[in-house]
């Protein structure tokens, strides 16, 4: 809403002050620290008022260091997130733009499922909260109205560098000395279906390739599979970020980087400038987005704040099933999808642990006559707190070990989150 005050300030009174918010790099930096201050300020109001509730987590006895002193501890944090998110993007987002309502819907839309999920848990008291095919049926329906929203939306179009005769100027500049014109040449807005393919120049993968050009409702067909592929993406990535909140700091530590590169892929992608720089697709108006992702990485940073270990707070499945489902959309909207493997390869080895230990557990019970592990717990991390537990021999080395094994994780998703940005480059 500050943002539109703000237009209007300018345009109508020229305020001083007023046009820098036009600028995006402005807005993004204010919705991250407003994010912030939301997170840090009202989460530990939050925190108190669910002691006061006694909404605790009920923790399953698995035998791991600590685990007992988190019996209790509050959940549904996942509120504070939700919350640092909207009310910044709310307040200097262009709230008109297309990509900006989906992701509005896609975090409100998981947010409420991942409550009912724990208000399953606490106030019912049923550990399974809420079932399965109910929470595949949500992401199901997210990823078919956000396929459909990519496939049909007029505004969601893409602009492609082109040859000389047949391309148009899309902007120019003179400089100081009046030496020389810089012309941008970018095809006319198109509706497309094109996603970018990682370390490769000139090369994207078009979804309309897929299926026979002369084949009768081409078109249709393309927009089906599509969905199917986004509405896969959405689950797979939103369920794997369920599993990797499993020890404190972990999720919101690796989806923090995660987000800023979310960030600059966006920024780039949707600014003219940049896009003929890096010779990459250009997308008008995802540039937007930035504004989004700035309060969505400020918010897991907030949410750090008491989630680190010894945590105050758990997210539960309001929090982590929202993370990867904006991770995941946001991702398919600038085009980047493809990327995911790497960038949220913290996420793919978490579930692909769980995936790997049950089905070598039920072929092995069928060989054997009794199920075996690949690893010694799944998901991964908890792997790595037994062996790291192992090396201690006090109660208190052993809890401290879950600390060391987080750190090192987002450590290895800084990293990986560096190989995403250099694909801008190395290609």
């Amino acid at each position: 809403m500050l943002y539109y005050l703000a237009k209007y300030l300018d345009n109508v009174y020229d305020f001083p002050g007023a046009g820098v918010f036009n600028y995006i790099s402005f807005r993004s930096a204010m919705t991250f620290i407003t994010s912030l201050i939301i997170s840090l300020i009202f989460g530990k109001n939050i925190i108190k008022k669910l002691r006061e509730k006694q909404i605790g987590e009920t923790v399953r006895n698995l035998g791991l260091p600590g685990q007992k002193e988190k019996e209790g501890t509050p959940t549904m944090g996942g509120i504070i997130i939700i919350l640092s998110i909207i009310v910044p993007t709310l307040l200097f987002a262009d709230i008109a733009n297309i990509y900006i309502i989906v992701l509005l819907i896609t975090t409100m839309w998981l947010g409420t499922m991942g409550f009912l999920d724990d208000y399953i848990k606490v106030f019912k008291k049923n550990k399974n909260g809420l079932a399965g095919k109910f929470k595949i049926m949500g992401q199901i329906i997210l990823g078919i109205f956000v396929g459909v929203i990519m496939c049909c939306h007029p505004d969601v179009v893409i602009r492609e560098k082109t040859s000389e005769h047949n391309s148009i100027t899309i902007d120019s500049e003179i400089n100081a000395a009046n030496q020389a014109v810089t012309y941008y040449k970018y095809s006319s807005p198109e509706q497309s279906l094109k996603t970018t393919i990682p370390f490769l120049k000139h090369h994207q993968l078009d979804y309309g390739k897929i299926i026979p050009e002369n084949m009768k409702n081409h078109r249709l067909w393309t927009c089906v599979i599509f969905i199917v592929i986004v509405t896969f993406i959405i689950t797979a990535v939103s369920n794997c970020c369920n599993l990797t909140d499993g020890m404190d700091g972990l999720a919101t530590g690796t989806s923090s980087s995660v987000g800023a590169v979310l960030a600059i892929f966006s920024w780039v992608s949707g600014n003219i400038i940049f896009a003929d720089y890096l010779n990459i697709m250009m997308i008008p108006s995802v540039g937007e987005l930035t504004v989004f992702i700035m309060a969505f990485v400020g918010a897991c940073v907030g949410f750090m704040w008491y989630n680190t270990f010894p945590a105050q707070i758990f997210m539960g499945d309001t929090g982590s099933l929202t993370i990867g489902g904006i991770i995941a959309v946001y991702a398919i909207m600038i085009r980047k999808e493809l990327l995911l493997p790497v960038l949220c390869g913290i996420f793919l080895v978490e579930g692909c642990s769980v995936i790997i230990q049950r089905v070598w557990f039920k072929i092995t019970k069928k060989i054997y006559g009794e199920g075996r592990r690949v690893f010694l717990m799944a998901p991964l991390h908890h792997h790595y707190q037994i062996l790291e537990g192992r090396k201690y021999t006090t109660e208190e080395g052993k809890k401290r070990s879950e600390a060391k094994i987080v750190t090192r994780f987002i450590i290895v998703s800084i990293l990986l989150a560096f190989i995403s940005i250099v694909t801008l480059k190395l290609r």
